[in-house]
């Protein structure tokens, strides 16, 4: 079995996915693993790690192997049985310092910026444009492979690949998998033994529409209860999912500070006070980005020094999905598919996050059915941007650029249509003259 990353200088990353992978028996038999990257300095560094974890774990049966650069991609392709993607496009400097600063120009403010939103729109774009060229080797090379795509943003990657590409791809998120559990952490219910859990939606606005105990009692009506009294009462970093859950019903799988910027009720010019009561943090992804950047040196050494590497496997879905594959043992996963009757309410060429059932026959992914209706409508202020964003990328036109901007709830909300196309036409701009043409 040969497994492929791309983008394996994530080298923290690498070491969860491929390091569950090197705890897993029945996939370390004959394995081959390629680390592909464009950055020889974090590949080296992944590869000392991987090697470490394949030493400890696996007897160092697994046969590793370092590709570099665009010229030997087709070699780090060829064959695999599995692909990871986990790139960033243009990295932090300059894109994603571009995606903040040019619209703050404008009076436009992000927290993340990698999913929705105009930094989201661009992250797609410039993203889709190296993995076409991914398809394309695959296409040719290892064309019965499975890409499992980590990177963001998600519906907008995935839903392209799985529209527009030859290739068998599943979109993978561990938001859905830490969603109960933190949430009843949070609410000091972590005693609580769930029995039952559905999750279904898009990719960071999945809906948690059911939560009962093993007794089959609804946990719902003491969470919203806990959640509205911490909302009242406190400051805290999850401010606006309890509040969905006060005016929409439902709680939702990704972060509050992801959340914000999805919508245009939170972040808006006009009543500044919002950020305070909800506790946003504005360009939080950038702040994160430099704190990583800081403590990267000192997570380097620990990682490629002479000591050994602790692992145990994560929550990850990787792992599992090859096990279940490789064994025909079934395991159930949240994954990003295309809309094929799974929810009724949401269209067909939507990229949706539902239950899915993976065995030796691949990835079954399971109809949910209907969508409260409310939350259906917040999942298409969604939807209708990251379809015109695919747009975009497919037919090359500004016009479905502007439109994927003006349907985005949060810019449309604080910008005009004629600043919205001038931003769009700086932001083009500020890329192309980066290297990273994003049409």
């Amino acid at each position: 079995m040969k497994v492929t990353f791309l983008g394996a200088g994530s080298t923290v990353f690498v070491k969860n996915v491929l390091g569950d992978t090197l705890l897993t028996p029945s996939l370390t038999e004959d394995l081959d693993i390629a680390l592909y990257d464009i950055d020889k300095t974090r590949l080296e560094d992944s590869l000392i790690t991987i090697n470490k974890i394949n030493e400890k774990y696996a007897d160092g049966k697994a046969r590793v192997k370092t590709y570099l650069g665009e010229e030997q991609r087709k070699d780090a392709l060829r064959n695999a049985n599995f692909v990871i993607n986990a790139i960033q496009v243009g990295g932090y400097d300059p894109c994603t310092k571009i995606d903040f600063e040019v619209p703050k120009k404008y009076g436009l403010r992000q927290t993340i910026a990698d999913t929705l939103g105009i930094g989201g729109i661009f992250r797609g774009l410039r993203t889709i444009k190296v993995m076409k060229e991914f398809a394309r080797d695959m296409e040719e090379v290892c064309p019965n492979a499975l890409l499992m795509n980590y990177t963001n943003p998600m519906a907008i990657l995935t839903g392209y690949m799985q529209r527009y590409t030859g290739v068998n791809t599943i979109g993978l998120c561990h938001s859905v998998q830490v969603c109960v559990p933190e949430l009843l952490k949070r609410l000091d219910m972590q005693d609580v033994e769930v029995g039952q859990e559905l999750i279904a939606g898009i990719n960071h606005m999945g809906w948690l529409l059911e939560i009962k105990d093993k007794k089959g009692n609804d946990l719902y009506p003491e969470i919203r209860r806990r959640a509205f009294l911490k909302n009242q009462n406190e400051k805290h970093d999850d401010m606006i999912r309890f509040d969905y859950m006060d005016k929409l019903g439902y709680y939702c799988t990704e972060s509050s500070e992801h959340n914000s910027e999805y919508n245009a009720f939170y972040i808006k010019s006009k009543y500044p006070e919002l950020i305070e009561k909800f506790n946003i943090p504005l360009d939080e992804y950038p702040r994160r980005c430099e704190n990583q950047i800081r403590g990267w040196n000192k997570l380097r050494e620990e990682l490629i020094s002479g000591q050994a590497i602790e692992h145990t496997r994560s929550r990850e879905y990787g792992s599992r999905i090859m096990e279940a594959m490789v064994t025909n043992v079934p395991y159930k996963i949240g994954g990003n598919v295309i809309n094929k009757n799974l929810i009724e309410n949401l269209p067909s060429d939507a990229c949706v996050e539902v239950p899915c059932m993976v065995d030796g026959n691949g990835i079954h992914p399971t109809r949910v059915g209907r969508l409260p209706v409310q939350c259906a409508a917040m999942n298409m202020t969604n939807i209708n941007c990251q379809l015109l964003t695919i747009e975009a990328a497919v037919t090359g036109k500004k016009e479905h650029l502007y439109q994927a901007a003006m349907l985005d709830p949060h810019t449309s909300a604080e910008l005009s249509i004629d600043d919205i196309i001038s931003l769009c036409d700086d932001l083009l701009e500020a890329h192309e003259k980066a290297g990273f043409p994003t049409l």
